[in-house]
């Protein structure tokens, strides 16, 4: 994994994500080629460290060190979801408010998505964040 808009493509640690902070955009990278794959919009994630203690099953199972990784596309139309109330420690998306809870493996807490964030399941190898399978379900939104 690696931070939007860095200049060079630096894998990130658990220790790069402050605790209960505000989410950082990821792209992941390959781990054996470094090929980052910023090619769709679709491929950037959510990352955020949190307490792990506060996950249910579902998050704890996908999480690395407390950080979870989440499709930064909202499910509802496709927009980025870029708010976070620290507060509630939830993200919401901008466009229509849908609300997430990133403890509760990304359920809707509110707003008119149809379903969660797909999860991207990590590990830790050599002390940096690497996924560890695919998202959890299809990224981007589904038009009816």
């Amino acid at each position: 994994m690696v931070a939007v808009g860095t200049a060079s493509p630096e894998p990130l640690k658990p220790d790069d994500l402050p605790l209960d902070s505000k989410q950082t955009f990821a792209w992941p990278m390959d781990p054996t080629t470094s090929t980052v794959r910023n090619g769709s919009r679709l491929n950037k994630v959510l990352l955020l460290r949190l307490d792990p203690e506060g996950f249910d099953p579902e998050t704890k199972e996908h999480a690395a060190d407390g950080v979870v990784a989440y499709s930064a596309i909202c499910v509802h139309t496709g927009c980025d979801v870029t708010n976070w109330h620290p507060d509630q420690q939830l993200f919401e998306c901008p466009c229509h408010y849908s609300t997430y809870d990133p403890k509760e493996d990304a359920k809707v807490v509110s707003g008119p998505a149809p379903r969660r964030l797909p999860a991207l399941p990590l590990k830790i190898v050599d002390s940096r964040l690497v996924v560890a399978k695919p998202f959890t379900g299809r990224a981007g939104f589904q038009q009816m």
